[in-house]
C-alpha cells in the first residue's frame, strides 16, 4: 500500500523550507483556526493545541492525508507567554521583556492521519537566552526584519542571530518553527523513513 500523501498545514515559507529538507514530497494548505490563549492555559498546553487544531481544521477538505500541523509559543521567566505581536509597537515591547534573559520556546507538532482520526503529538522546548538589547539595536533589528508574525519578534532564519547570547537545545529547527528531528520520529513511528525513501536507485 503506497504511503499517504503529506500536507503541511501552513502557509509560512519558513516552514515549508525546514519540510523540503527531509526529501520527502508534500502539498501546503492554510488553516483557519482561532490561536487566542484559553484562560490560564500553559505555553505547552497552548502551543500543542494550536499545532492539533491546524492539523484537524484542513483534514475534512484533505481526506487521504497525512498532516502535519505546528505552531510556537514563547514563555519569559514568569510563565508569561509571548505570542505573534502582530505589529512594531508590541515586537519592540517584546524585545524589551525578552532582552537579558532566558526565554522558552515552545513548539507544538502533531501528525493527524485524515482518515482516521488518528493524531500523535507533542511539543519541543528550546531555550534562547537574549542578550542585553538597547532600544536602539531593538528599533534597528525590527525595521529591518519586521519579525511580526513571528512568536518572540524574532527571525532565527535570519538576522535575529545576532540577539542572543546562547542557544539550549536538542534542535534549533523549531526555532524556526517545525522540529524536524521530532517530525523524522514520528514519521518513522508511522512506518515512513525519509531516510530510506532517498536512497538512490542501485
Amino acid at each position: 500500500m503506497p504511503p499517504k500523501p503529506l500536507l503541511l498545514a501552513s502557509s509560512s515559507p519558513y516552514r515549508r523550507e525546514l519540510l523540503e529538507r527531509l526529501g520527502l514530497p508534500f502539498t501546503c494548505a492554510s488553516p483557519d483556526i482561532d490561536e487566542s490563549p484559553h484562560e490560564g492555559e500553559t505555553g505547552e498546553a497552548l502551543a500543542t493545541r494550536l499545532a492539533e487544531s491546524k492539523a484537524r481544521e484542513l483534514a475534512d477538505r484533505f481526506p487521504g492525508h497525512w498532516i502535519i500541523g505546528s505552531d510556537q509559543v514563547a514563555c519569559l521567566p514568569d510563565g508569561s507567554v509571548l505570542s505573534k505581536p502582530g505589529n512594531h509597537e508590541m515586537a519592540t515591547e517584546q524585545l524589551r521583556q525578552s532582552s537579558g534573559h532566558r526565554v522558552l520556546f515552545l513548539t507544538g507538532l502533531a501528525l493527524l492521519d485524515s482518515d482516521s482520526g488518528k493524531i500523535d503529538s507533542l511539543c519541543e522546548p528550546f531555550n534562547v537566552r537574549f542578550r542585553e538589547l538597547a532600544d536602539e539595536e531593538i528599533e534597528a533589528y525590527l525595521l529591518r526584519e519586521k519579525p511580526y508574525d513571528c512568536a518572540g519578534s524574532f527571525k532565527m532564519e535570519g538576522l535575529g542571530i545576532t540577539l542572543f547570547e546562547a542557544l539550549e537545545g536538542r534542535d534549533p529547527n523549531s526555532l524556526v518553527g517545525l522540529p524536524l528531528i521530532a517530525l523524522n520520529a514520528l514519521l518513522r513511528q508511522w512506518g515512513r523513513n525519509p531516510l530510506l525513501e532517498n536512497r538512490p536507485a542501485s
